[in-house]
């Protein structure tokens, strides 16, 4: 009767181990996934910076080439930001798949397992 109960303490020990391994195991990959989307996020943003800024050298001098061509300076700077209206109205009404595609990225992102995971569980 004791062999069994001795088993038994063994089976449970076993389990109750399995067990905590598994959350350990669950909680490294949440962090592993929430750090790759935020890596990826900040890179991305700091990509994005960049080309603001280029944009925004490239606009003042496109206005100061327009408005040299017109006469007026300031007239450039109208057109060049006329053209960023029409470019932020158009973003507005579309902005649906601005929202689909930046949910469908960091989903893919999400689910996305790596090369070494794979290998690893075959």
């Amino acid at each position: 009767m004791e062999e069994k109960a001795t088993l038994i303490e063994t089976l449970f020990e076993k389990a109750e181990a399995y067990v905590k391994t598994n959350l350990d195991l669950f909680k490294l990959k949440a962090i592993d996934k929430s750090a790759d989307v935020v890596s990826t996020i900040v890179s991305k943003l700091v990509v994005i910076k960049v080309v603001l800024l280029i944009i925004l050298l490239l606009s003042m001098g496109l206005s100061l080439w327009i408005g040299k061509l017109i006469g007026e300076v300031y007239y450039g700077f109208f057109i060049v930001a006329g053209f960023y209206v029409l470019i932020v109205l158009i973003l507005h009404f579309k902005h649906g798949l601005i929202k689909s595609f930046v949910n469908d990225s960091i989903i893919l992102k999400m689910l996305n397992e790596k090369k070494d995971e794979k290998e690893f569980t075959q």
